[in-house]
């Protein structure tokens, strides 16, 4: 089974803003997440800031913006996207995000399912404790996820991500205890026909509750709700 990285790098991160529907329909949706924070722009840091599709509209509307991801192909591309915007770029590790922070933050992100990319809900307790000591007073840091506690049965374990004429994007969920291993399957059409790449790597599963409770540990005020695209957001503000 892949790690995290290994897994993106190889198969995901080459066709990740097609995933989200190519980049403008990415971009679009981005700005809609992110719409409720763009009363009073200040300096904001994406985690796990993949192409743009949050730092972007953030900057787009004055943030000053820190973009952390470890893939170096994504954030190519998110540079390539961002051309005189206010975007600095960290090609790391996400949990260590403190280290590059210049500032206390007003808004810190971690969007899409970034946040089950962690190993053990242990990880998770160090981020919360490093978003608490690294907001300033009143900001806030928001995370969309998708709840794995009750999982899909049978069929509809198989899920379609998307299709077009070159490619089909399937994945395939396997319950663990405390992980679901999500399997990515992906056919490609080229001058030799239809070709296959698989890869797996696992996702935690995290509650809201467990959330909300590690969040108000490390001095957080904390609230779930419904988000986008069938995830769950946490709020969370120092």
């Amino acid at each position: 089974m892949a790690s995290v990285f290994s897994h993106y790098e190889a198969l995901l991160a080459p066709i990740y803003s097609w995933m989200a529907g190519g980049i403008d329909q990415a971009l679009s949706l981005g700005a809609d997440d992110v719409s409720v924070f763009l009363d009073a722009p200040g300096y904001a840091v994406d985690l796990g800031a993949g192409f743009g599709m949050h730092t972007i509209p953030l900057a787009r509307s004055g943030y000053q913006v820190l973009a952390i991801d470890s893939s170096a192909h994504l954030l190519e591309e998110l540079r390539q996207h961002s051309v005189g915007l206010p975007v600095r770029t960290i090609e790391g590790d996400l949990r260590l995000f403190a280290s590059y922070v210049s500032a206390p933050a007003d808004l810190i992100l971690c969007m899409g399912d970034t946040l089950t990319h962690l190993q053990n809900m242990a990880e998770i307790e160090q981020l919360l404790r490093a978003v608490a000591a690294s907001l300033r007073p009143g900001g806030r840091f928001v995370a969309t996820f998708r709840d794995y506690q009750q999982l899909p049965v049978a069929d509809q374990r198989f899920i379609p991500v998307r299709s077009d004429s070159q490619r089909i994007h399937t994945c395939f969920l396997e319950a663990m205890p405390e992980h679901v291993v999500v399997h990515d399957i992906i056919h490609e059409h080229g001058r030799n026909g239809w070709s296959m790449k698989v890869s797996s790597y696992e996702k935690l599963r995290v509650s809201a509750t467990a959330l909300c409770r590690i969040g108000e540990a490390a001095g957080l005020r904390c609230r779930t709700m419904p988000g986008p695209r069938g995830m769950l957001m946490f709020q969370a503000c120092a």
